[in-house]
């Protein structure tokens, strides 16, 4: 897959130019959903140009709890989402071990606590191991696939029963950056740092999941940043605020 991108990134000059095509960099903020970052983006928009519609959307989501490289395209570029979607992501994460949440993050409150005090480096890297290269991914319970038409989340939320299936992925790195011994609440749990570089599609509370699993303690994602979407680095992000700032101070053709 090249690099190449064929709309021009982040080189807005004017107002017009969002309805031309804009490939968008944000940095995304704690506890916005993706959708919340197009709709203030699409809002914006539309009255500072005084239209009632504009295309806009985004190439990858990333969950509330989750910052770093948003990429999201206006106008005439949403018809490039789809292959920028599915180019590789890397991520920088904490996994906590001995501590299990349902939803794998750390939205709900931790329902199972394992000592992971004994546990060594040497066996959490032997452990990630197994986790690298291309495997059969299970995604969580608490996510957006669909099964029969509906969001496995919602039917957790309810307390339903869902049969999700495994898809393949491919976790072109994993790289354990440091570990902490931690006391939380009396409970020893270890935070693991780790650097991960992977395929569409890959759940890194998965990741979390099935390391603490093959360890014996459980696990969930206390920390996630996306630093890279395909060609697309953190560095070049931009904060929402930012743009909205610069949104609002660019001239229109009719001014």
């Amino acid at each position: 897959m090249t690099n190449e991108v064929a709309t021009p990134v982040m080189a807005f000059q004017k107002l017009e130019d969002f309805k031309t095509g804009q490939i968008l960099l944000i940095d995304k903020p704690l506890e916005w959903t993706s959708f919340d970052v197009v709709n203030k983006v699409r809002g914006h928009l539309r009255h500072a140009l005084k239209i009632k519609k504009i295309k806009v959307g985004h190439a990858g989501t990333l969950d509330p709890l989750a910052s770093g490289v948003l990429v999201v395209c206006t106008g005439k570029a949403t018809k490039g989402i789809e292959t920028l979607q599915a180019q590789d992501k890397s991520y920088t994460s904490t996994i906590r071990l001995g501590a299990h949440t349902p939803c794998l993050d750390a939205e709900l409150p931790v329902e199972t606590w394992v000592n992971a005090d004994h546990l060594t480096l040497e066996a959490i890297e032997k452990a990630a191991e197994n986790l690298r290269g291309s495997i059969d991914q299970l995604p969580p319970l608490y996510s957006a696939k669909k099964v029969n038409g509906q969001k496995a989340y919602a039917v957790a939320r309810k307390g339903g029963e869902i049969e999700l299936k495994r898809a393949p992925v491919n976790i072109k790195k994993l790289e354990i950056l440091g570990v902490k011994h931690r006391e939380i609440d009396g409970h020893r749990v270890i935070d693991v740092d780790v650097y991960i570089d992977c395929t569409k599609g890959t759940y890194i509370r998965s990741i979390a999941r099935d390391l603490g699993n093959s360890l014996s303690v459980g696990g969930h994602l206390v920390a996630l940043r996306r630093t890279s979407n395909g060609p697309f680095p953190i560095a070049d992000c931009v904060l929402l605020s930012d743009l909205i700032q610069s949104i609002e101070a660019l001239p229109s053709e009719d001014a």
